[in-house]
C-alpha cells in the first residue's frame, strides 16, 4: 500500500512539472488517500501487537 502512495505521489510530482494539472491532482488525492489508510493501518497493527504482549 506504501507503494501506491510512493507511485502516485511521484506521478502526481512528473504530472505538475509537465503542467497535467488534472492528472496531478487526481494522482496526489490518491496518494493521500492510500497514506492516511497505511498509517491507520500501521497504528492498528502495532497497537494490537503490543496488546498482546509480543
Amino acid at each position: 500500500m506504501l507503494k501506491g502512495a510512493i507511485f502516485f505521489l511521484v506521478l502526481a510530482i512528473i504530472s505538475g512539472l509537465f503542467g497535467l494539472g488534472m492528472i496531478a491532482t487526481t494522482a496526489t488525492g490518491i496518494a493521500r488517500v492510500l497514506f492516511l489508510v497505511f498509517i491507520i493501518l500501521a497504528v492498528a497493527s502495532f497497537l494490537r501487537h503490543k496488546r498482546q504482549g509480543y
